[in-house]
């Protein structure tokens, strides 16, 4: 997108084209107004404009080109945090409410792209969180445990099971997650974008907003070249926040990670790694994931930004470790390569704000965008249509804050990760 081959890489070379949207030009009146187009933003306004609602939203650039459009594609059931300490850090009715939402989180994904017929090459076909050493196995034994009291379809694999549904001996055993599975996310956004459109919501790309003014009636929303006026206002800006709303970006420390993705594979190599189309990542602190596309390329990624000397330290290091997860698939090229960012909480949790009278939204998804994306999308339409009240919602309201040495943090993060790539091996 934006002519630079490294932001969307493979997402942007295979997923559908586009929508045809304009930038917005003069002024408008809606019942909502959205700012945001990725998987929040669209999922608000498909759901807002199906129930009637006359939606406006506007996208600084381009549908999915914040996180929607350049993550693995994991459709991940809960969030990082272990389910057990959810009701710890939000409280008994917010953590249980929390963990039931998103764990069927999954399920609204798979419901969404069936009722709209969305091709975003969707997998049913589950999820491995492969563990790493003894430590990474009694980490997925506990989450099993956790996950499994709450009746969910888990299941603890042995390393000889992992073996066969990976394709390397790398793992002392995996956790499978039967709720969750693999689609191509840019082409998930566009289809959602398309499905809204239809639906009756009007989006506008190219639209950066440069003010947003409380009124006695609601909102007013400038762009450079036309305005909005709305009863309410949803912020779904998330980790690319920018202008009046950029306090919801420097709430959270910017992750960076970055995908490879190979050639297609041949039919015998395709045999040889997640031949069950499952999504994997690994409990490694600086983790990887790997995972298939339609086509059978083999998609790698890690934690490191592709800039500077450090691309070719992260490209160095994903051959390197392609070698050593699979000897037997032989050297194979790698096609596209891409990079984001992840922003991260300071207790890897989603945050509610409102922005004043009538302006609500999530963010902070913390590397777990695809699910929760959706599902919050959904619930602020619910909430603004008037079928979940404030007392209903999936989490507590928070202050905007701004962590300690945020700037710090993002540095070492980022420099971390290479010299880990430029020193280590993969096990």
């Amino acid at each position: 997108m934006l002519n630079d081959p490294r932001s969307h890489g493979l997402w942007e070379k295979s997923a559908p084209p586009a929508p045809e949207t304009t930038s917005l030009s003069g002024a408008h009146t809606a019942d909502v107004v959205i700012i945001g187009g990725g998987y929040t933003g669209l999922s608000s306004a498909l759901h807002l404009a199906e129930s009637g609602s006359r939606v406006i939203l506007l996208e600084a650039k381009e549908i999915g080109f914040g996180g929607a459009g350049r993550n693995v594609g994991l459709i991940n059931a809960g969030m990082w945090v272990m389910p057990d300490d959810l009701p710890g850090e939000l409280g008994d009715l917010h953590g249980e409410r929390l963990l039931d939402l998103l764990g069927n989180g999954p399920r609204v994904v798979m419901g969404v792209i069936d009722k709209y017929g969305i091709d975003c090459e969707l997998q049913r076909n589950g999820t491995l969180h492969c563990a790493v050493g003894d430590e990474g196995l009694k980490e997925i034994e506990e989450r099993a445990s956790q996950w499994q009291k709450r009746g969910a379809p888990v299941t603890l694999l042995s390393a000889e099971e992992t073996a066969r549904r990976v394709g390397s001996n790398a793992y002392r055993g995996a956790l499978l997650d039967q709720r969750a599975g693999t689609l191509q996310p840019l082409a998930y956004a566009r289809g959602l974008a398309r499905a809204a459109l239809a639906a009756g919501a009007v989006l506008h790309t190219a639209s950066p907003v440069l003010d947003a003014s409380e009124t006695a009636s609601g909102w007013v929303v400038k762009t450079p070249a036309g305005s909005v006026s709305a009863n309410w206002l949803i912020v779904a800006t998330d980790a690319y926040s920018e202008g009046p709303f950029a306090a919801v970006r420097r709430e959270q420390v910017h992750l960076p990670y970055f995908n490879f993705a190979t050639v297609p594979l041949g039919d015998n190599q395709r045999k040889l790694v997640l031949p069950g189309l499952e999504g994997a990542w690994d409990t490694k602190e600086i983790l990887s994931s790997f995972r298939m596309d339609r086509a059978g390329r083999l998609v790698f990624g890690s934690v490191g930004a592709l800039r500077g000397p450090a691309a070719s330290i992260h490209k160095d290091w994903a051959r390197r470790s392609l070698r050593q997860l699979f000897p037997d698939l032989g050297e194979v090229p790698f096609e596209c390569e891409w990079y984001g960012q992840i922003g991260m909480t300071d207790n890897a949790l989603p945050r509610l704000h409102h922005f004043g009278r009538n302006a609500i939204g999530f963010s902070g998804y913390n590397g777990r965008g695809i699910s929760p994306g959706t599902v919050f999308g959904k619930v602020l339409a619910e909430h603004i249509l008037g079928t979940r009240s404030a007392d209903d919602m999936p989490l507590p309201l928070t202050d905007l804050s701004s962590p300690s040495f945020r700037g710090a943090k993002e540095a070492y993060y980022e420099a971390g990760a290479a010299i880990a790539h430029l020193a280590g091996a993969r096990f």
